[in-house]
């Protein structure tokens, strides 16, 4: 037993030198201080995916309409559909190249030509004059956004295990932020293509300065946003992009391993592996089906498509379900109530991811995180039914919900929303498994691309998929309608026994040497 005031050296290589040691293997009892600018940064270019996404949710019908395309309206339904299809088409078919560039060129370089493609792609979406212009600007910008697993790799490299528990519900908020400005909106536009009919509503950035000159002629009384009257949301949404870019610009580091700092590589070269034995920078990407090889890895995968899908289901199917009328099996829900409805998710998401998440990736362990978050899926889906039947119970004359149920059908919503908010957590401890099970370090962006790449695919097709299931069950009356809420139970079912995967595949105990590594050089 060495005596307490004689330095212990280093386990795992006794021939480090101290310099190195010390700067490498921080005390364990010590948290590592969080890189505020880089994490910022970094947040801001989270930010900007949602907002450009959705951005446009509230006008593009008004757009496509304005066009002339066709005087059939019902025929807009499918313009607009085909408009916001191109981004999501367009970035799935770019993440993993992308990710696949950063081994090669760096991480800092990729993000950056990302966002200010981004920004540059929104703002001609803004300027665009016909469907072929709308249609380039928007796949364009899809495949600039498609570097969110370079993103993800950035976080897994600047912290570690002593303060991811505190980055990463920072980082991981940014989504449902941004989402926000159209998730209301992205819904209703589903159920618009199934009715058939135009709805028009004015929610936050996309909706409020559409036709900016004639609502505020003041502000934006310029020829240019009388011209294009739906440039100035998309300006706004670009400006973010930019100042995304310049904080990146600015605060973030390279961090990919092989493209470290000089002063930095001696040091780098004499801390081995863990899984090889090799110096870290040694480490090199690896081939698709190498980094599938991994049984982790590909659980992750499989897990994080059925994620991607009952999540982005229930941002759907959620506001359908609200919107329908009561004998229908919804809630009639005007646009104001379900606003109102996804503001409560936002404060439930936003208190779980600040005040509790940390503590939980302090104290459990994150795989059993990640099979509880997944399990709560199925509850989710069952307890919607229950909410039309509360609303049935006070079903008054006049086609509105009794007063006397109104308080407990409102517990009811925010418990279902409580819930889907517990399985939402998925996406913060995913990030962390992806990273403590990545083959090695050049594999990290390869190996987040492959799940992201995943979790877009899903989130490609689950909109039209779930919301074309909710019109067949109410329009036939399927099951009494709630055809839909039995085949997204047993879908959520089998996604959480699939993510049990993990559990026999997770690594026994972490290993953390490169992740510390990748943080403090």
């Amino acid at each position: 037993m060495a005596p307490d005031d004689e330095p212990v050296h280093d386990e795992v290589d006794p021939f480090l030198s101290d310099s190195c040691s010390e700067s490498q293997a921080p005390s364990k009892s010590l948290s590592t201080p969080l890189p505020i600018g880089q994490l910022t940064a970094l947040c801001t270019v989270r930010l900007v995916d949602p907002i450009v996404f959705t951005q446009l949710f509230p006008y593009v019908n008004d757009f496509i309409s304005d066009l002339h395309l066709t005087d059939d309206s019902s025929r807009i339904g499918f313009y607009s559909g085909l408009v916001e299809s191109s981004f999501a088409i367009s970035q799935l078919c770019s993440i993993y190249l992308w990710a696949k560039l950063s081994d090669i060129i760096g991480r800092k370089p990729v993000i950056l030509t990302g966002t200010l493609g981004t920004a540059l792609a929104t703002l001609g979406f803004g300027l665009s004059k016909s469907l072929a212009g709308i249609l380039f600007a928007r796949g364009l910008g899809g495949l600039f956004s498609g570097d969110l697993a370079v993103i993800h790799s950035i976080l897994g490299e600047i912290t570690d295990s002593t303060n991811q528990a505190r980055a990463i519900p920072f980082y991981t908020l940014m989504w449902p932020v941004g989402s926000v400005v159209g998730l209301v909106t992205c819904a209703l536009v589903a159920y618009d293509r199934l009715t058939m009919r135009i709805i028009y509503h004015s929610p936050l950035i996309g909706g409020t300065f559409a036709h900016a000159a004639s609502k505020y002629p003041d502000l934006f009384g310029y020829a240019i946003f009388e011209k294009y009257p739906y440039f100035c949301p998309c300006l706004l949404s670009a400006t973010i992009a930019f100042v995304g870019v310049l904080l990146g610009f600015v605060f973030l580091e390279e961090t990919l391993p092989s493209k470290r700092r000089r002063n930095n590589a001696k040091c780098t070269a004499s801390v081995p592996s863990l899984d090889t034995g090799l110096p870290i920078q040694d480490h090199k990407s690896m081939s698709l089906k190498e980094v599938l090889s991994s049984p982790a890895i590909s659980a992750l995968v499989s897990s994080g498509f059925s994620l991607s899908f009952v999540y982005t289901s229930f941002d759907v199917v959620f506001v359908l379900f609200c919107y329908s009328p009561v004998h229908s099996g919804g809630l009639a829900f005007s646009v104001s109530k379900i606003g109102w409805s996804l503001a409560i998710a936002g404060c439930i998401s936003s208190t779980l991811q600040l005040f509790f998440m940390p503590y939980l990736l302090r104290t459990f362990d994150c795989a059993k995180m990640y099979v509880f978050s997944m399990g709560m899926w199925p509850f989710v889906y069952f307890f919607i039914p229950f909410l039309n039947l509360i609303a049935r119970w006070g079903f008054a004359e006049d086609g509105k919900v009794g007063d006397k149920v109104v308080v407990i059908l409102w517990i009811g919503i925010a418990i279902t929303l409580g819930l889907s908010k517990i399985g939402s957590l998925a996406y913060s401890t995913s990030i962390i498994l992806v990273k403590e099970h990545s083959p090695n370090p050049g594999a990290l962006s390869q190996s987040n691309g492959i799940v992201q790449f995943a979790m877009c695919f899903a989130r490609s097709f689950a909109p039209f998929l779930v919301s074309s299931l909710f019109a067949l069950s109410i329009d036939n009356k399927l099951l009494w309608g709630y055809l839909w809420a039995v085949v997204m139970i047993c879908i959520s079912t089998v996604s959480g026994i699939d993510a049990r995967r993990i559990l026999s595949h997770r690594k026994r105990q972490p290993h953390e040497e490169w992740q510390m590594t990748s943080r403090h050089l």
